[in-house]
């Protein structure tokens, strides 16, 4: 598989329609309680949403989709909460996992999955083979990932399988050992539900993509406020360091 470069050191392409998606899917909570419904039924209906959304961007040509499931801190949670969302997440494998199949897609989970429980580490990896072939759209999970977390096991990685070099590590070393090292560095980040930070999310990744915010809470992100966020990102100027001149001259 190929090795993408990192951002700071080389220039990326810049493509119309972004490559690589990156969303945080926040809101689910609140769109719940709007509706007088318990927050569970928010994350019910957050999953349609990323059922729609993966749609649309296999149909815009968008080759990587990456979301935010549950963070490193979201333990943090009441533990009813957390149970819930880890069943959810489950019965979500056990019945979308067969269409992404048919549908060409490739699904991979990152993060830390220590924390969870055998069954669904069974799934995670039954499905990650199932998929492994398929080539229209690479989905990653981020499942119980941090962006810390991210980088400091791929450094402990990296000093454990290579000898320090004379003037140390290079991007080039680490970048081998990222949880996301068979993905380009996010084109596009969006995050929905009105917040505006990226909350420890692909810290090494983000470093030049182009962030969206939008109030627009997760269960109600439909096709078209993706393609709103798209329309966004192609209006932008991708310089990479570099003036508007040297762009327009180039």
């Amino acid at each position: 598989m190929a090795l993408f470069s990192s951002s700071t050191t080389a220039i990326p392409e810049a493509p119309q329609v972004p490559r690589h998606i990156a969303i945080i899917m926040d809101g689910n909570g609140r769109w719940a309680k709007k509706r007088f419904l318990p927050r569970i039924a928010g994350h019910k209906r957050g999953v349609e949403t990323v059922r729609e959304v993966i749609k649309a961007c296999a149909e815009q040509g968008v080759q990587y989709l990456t979301l935010f499931a549950f963070s490193s801190e979201n333990w943090r949670r009441p533990q009813e909460e957390v149970s819930m969302l880890m069943d959810l997440f489950a019965l979500a494998l056990e019945r979308e996992v067969v269409k992404l199949h048919k549908n060409g897609v490739r699904l991979r989970v990152v993060g830390d999955l220590l924390r969870f429980g055998p069954k669904l580490v069974k799934l995670i990896h039954e499905s990650e083979h199932l998929t492994r072939d398929n080539a229209s759209l690479t989905l990653t999970i981020a499942a119980n990932y941090g962006g810390r977390w991210d980088i400091m096991q791929a450094m402990n990685k990296l000093v454990a399988h290579a000898d320090q070099p004379e003037h140390g590590y290079s991007e080039a070393d680490l970048a081998p050992h990222l949880a996301m090292h068979y993905a380009p560095e996010p084109d596009l980040f969006i995050r929905t539900g009105g917040e505006q930070r990226i909350s420890n999310f692909l810290l090494w990744q983000l470093a030049y993509a182009e962030l969206y915010f939008t109030s627009t809470l997760w269960p109600d992100f439909d096709t078209e406020a993706l393609n709103q966020a798209i329309a966004s990102y192609t209006s932008r100027e991708r310089r990479f360091g570099r003036t508007s001149e040297q762009l327009e001259a180039h």
